[in-house]
């Protein structure tokens, strides 16, 4: 691997200074002449029969320019499939706007099309839609009871994942002669990944380019654009999605949503600019929900505190339809296949299940899955660490992989890692700072403070392999990237991921610029336009810089060959004689001998006759990258301080270590911006986050008021520490770094919560921890 230069460096991010003065440009920000605003009149019942849909009065509302139902559009339906049998996988057709059935409340029923927004709301009032009204099933015990209504016919048991992956022999008779079996059942509330940019479109027929356009805020731009061309019945070539600036996405945009596909077929349909931006009402209730999940695990271990077996039930509930393209497999495939985590898991057994309800249908958010079942398996070594008398880190030293590949329990072969390089940091970083003795004093005084940890990997740089080990129909994992230089030196580079925060342009750009010895000044990104980007699968899973920039820098790499090639040729010596520094080729032996980038693109584009025969004129190179093992695995260590306030039940972090490690960090400062806003989430489901429902499937959250959110108070600085271990399988030597925080923050908060309840001998399994459940625990005399 070349020197690093710019890589490993905390370089300014170069979308800041746009951003933050106020020249960026997002979905809302569009207008286009002749504009018209759509809303969708949605259902407000959580599961019936559509008696009548009357637009009637709704196209007579001033303003209105058009209405239309399922009926008149005729779309295609959007289904995500798995490759497995029916006993394993059921698909749901998702309509693009609801026909005869509905299913959860906020399900889109039509669309109004108004020349202002004010006047598609005023629309959506005149709307008339007659249901028949049928039982809801809004929960786990509901859906799975004898004799439930089914949300979906073909759905026996409102089931839609029934997978068992692992079943080690004689698991049973390990579980029998065990010295210790400890027992954890978990719940985990709904969340919404909501980001600050709401989810939005703006469609518009492009007549002299034969196409129609939609520019939304999306991770995944193509597969938009395969959707979209399906449901409409258009080439694929016919359809081009752009992303402009995006607020954020954490996941809830990786999938493909129905109203974008809507207004696209309302745009085309009227041959007018038509925009939907999603407010926030709609964004909490209706839009992709994730995380409600429901584990039954036990673990065995011998006296020494060494894991015998684990053994899991995984029942997650994935609303009325499943994501395209993940399909209703995204969570309890993930929790299935990866639970045994960090720890040296003999013997496993675990039954997956997905189950449909009705409620907003989820997709993945950051981490999928992982939050939970880290959560879940760090709380059965805090139970086994209390029931054998053992220090809760040290039970973790003992089961923790320290030798290098590992291939588990779980068939996956685990890349190098500092999983107890950084458990033992975390720890000493705590103790360093005295907690154990405010602990000890708090506890005199009669006050409440924790202290707990979690230790556990990250799996990024999913490949095809891994995906396609899932049995997906769409199987992502690949990425491509293309890298040029135009004459002046300068150089354009594409990608197909999307960032909606993270800082590709920097990232990638730091990438370049080392490859090809060029001033980063000189580099600019393209991403999320499906006509200039030759394919791409997104940004999910960690994938943006362990798979996009590894291509990212194969491609560069091409590109400096050929920089190279067209120097020596002009010396007579060989390519490996030059070398490629500070915008210029020079020669090893005499670094006097100088062609600069603007010297080589000239004759490269302007006097071609000088080029010899075997190199082609232009300077572009492509590249393809794509991860044939089973991935690149991130790990860290948290460890949190906690304490409980005894009048109001409240949890109060009073301090928060991580120390991770995802390999080659481009980008330290960026890293740990991913750090802190994924622990801010992992926190916020700990402690906060919850949508529920009603018996008739009505959403509690529908604004602020309701879906309790943490601010800067309640967030604590976090004490970040760096480690390296750079992966063999990435160009860069880079993993993934977006989900880490947050998979590892509610293990660590619940595990300090429970372990200042010790004198109370209260222990909680389930999030959010509210301030209700605190009070109880401290004051059980109040509670009865």
């Amino acid at each position: 691997m070349k020197e690093r230069k710019l890589v490993g460096r905390s370089v300014a991010r170069r979308e800041d200074p746009r951003l933050l003065s106020g020249r960026g440009r997002f979905v809302d920000d569009i207008a286009l002449p002749g504009m018209l605003h759509a809303q969708f009149v949605r259902s407000t019942v959580a599961r019936g029969e559509i008696a009548s849909v009357d637009l009637s009065a709704v196209r007579h509302v001033p303003g209105v320019v058009a209405a239309f139902t399922a009926e008149d559009l005729e779309l295609g339906d959007i289904t995500a499939q798995l490759g497995r049998p029916l006993s394993e996988y059921v698909p749901t057709a998702m309509p693009v706007l609801a026909r005869d059935t509905v299913r959860y409340v906020g399900e889109p029923v039509a669309i109004v099309v108004a020349r202002d927004a004010y006047a598609a709301e005023d629309g959506l009032e005149a709307a008339k839609v007659s249901y028949t009204t049928l039982p809801p099933v809004t929960s786990e015990e509901a859906a799975l009871a004898p004799g439930a209504p089914l949300v979906h016919d073909e759905a026996a048991r409102n089931t839609l994942v029934d997978v068992s992956l692992f079943a080690t022999d004689g698991i049973d008779e390990i579980f029998a002669s065990a010295p210790c079996v400890v027992h954890i059942e978990s719940r985990t509330g709904r969340q919404n990944a909501l980001p600050l940019e709401t989810r939005g479109v703006v469609a518009h027929w492009d007549d002299r380019e034969e196409q129609l356009v939609l520019q939304t805020c999306t991770q995944v731009p193509h597969q938009v654009r395969t959707v979209a061309s399906r449901s409409l019945r258009l080439h694929e070539r016919a359809v081009r999605v752009v992303v402009p600036d995006m607020g954020g996405g954490f996941g809830q945009k990786c999938v493909v949503g129905r109203e974008e596909i809507a207004a696209a077929a309302a745009a085309l349909r009227l041959r007018r600019p038509v925009k939907w931006i999603e407010d926030r009402k709609d964004a909490l209730s209706a839009s992709f929900l994730a995380r409600e999940q429901h584990y039954q695990v036990r673990a065995a271990f011998g006296t020494d505190g060494r894991i015998l077996g684990l053994d899991a039930d995984v029942v997650c509930d994935m609303g009325a339809y499943s994501c395209y393209p993940f399909t209703a497999g995204i969570e309890p495939l993930m929790a299935s296949a990866e639970m045994p985590g960090v720890y040296k898991v003999p013997a496993y057994r675990v039954r997956g299940r997905a189950i449909t309800a009705n409620k907003a249908p989820t997709a993945p958010y950051r981490g999928v899955s992982r939050p939970q079942y880290v959560m879940v398996v760090e709380r059965l070594f805090e139970r086994a660490a209390r029931e054998l008398g053992l220090d809760p880190v040290e039970i973790r030293r003992r089961n923790v992989i320290t030798d290098f590949p590992y291939t588990g329990v779980n068939l996956i072969t685990y890349d190098p890692g500092s999983y107890l390089e950084s458990l033992n940091l975390c720890e000493r970083l705590v103790q360093d700072e005295g907690w154990y003795e405010k602990q000890a004093a708090a506890a005199a005084e009669g006050r409440h403070l924790g202290i707990g940890y979690a230790c556990f990997s990250e799996r990024t740089g999913y490949g095809s392999t891994a995906f396609a080990q899932r049995k997906m129909q769409v199987v992502p994992g690949f990425d491509i990237s293309e890298v040029r230089m135009d004459t002046s030196g300068a150089v354009t580079v594409t990608t197909g991921t999307m960032s909606h925060g993270q800082s590709h342009e920097t990232t990638m750009a730091q990438i370049v610029a080392d490859e090809l010895g060029l001033d980063i000044a000189k580099v600019r990104l393209h991403q999320g336009d499906t006509d200039r980007i030759t394919y791409g699968w997104g940004t999910f899973a960690s994938r943006s810089i362990s798979v996009g920039g590894s291509a990212v820098r194969l491609a560069a790499a091409k590109l400096g060959g050929k920089l190279r090639a067209i120097a020596a040729a002009r010396w007579g010596i060989d390519a490996d004689e030059v070398e490629l520094t500070d915008g210029a080729a020079r020669r090893r032996d005499d670094t006097s001998e100088v062609l600069t980038y603007e010297d080589i693109a000239d004759i490269a584009y302007l006097r071609a006759h000088l080029l010899p025969k075997d190199i082609e004129p232009g300077l572009a190179a492509t590249a393809t990258f794509d991860v044939f093992t089973d991935g690149t695995f991130s790990n860290a260590t948290h460890g949190v301080v906690v304490e409980l306030h005894q009048g109001t039940g409240q949890v109060e972090i009073l301090r928060y270590v991580c120390v991770e490690d995802c390999g080659v960090a481009i980008n330290p400062q960026v890293v740990e911006g991913q750090c802190r806003g994924g622990i801010a989430q992992g926190i916020a489901g700990a402690l906060f986050e919850q949508v529920t429902y009603d018996d008739l499937g009505e959403p509690s959250a529908t604004s602020f008021m309701d879906y309790k959110v943490p601010t800067a108070h309640e967030i604590p600085e976090v004490l970040i520490h760096h480690l390296e271990t750079p992966s063999a399988f990435t160009e860069t030597g880079a993993k993934g770094a977006g989900e880490g925080g947050t998979i590892g923050a509610p293990a660590a908060v619940l595990n300090a919560v429970n372990d200042a309840l010790r004198p109370t001998g209260v222990e909680l399994d389930h999030t959010p921890v509210t301030p209700e459940t605190v009070h109880r625990a401290l004051n059980p005399e109040a509670a009865s």
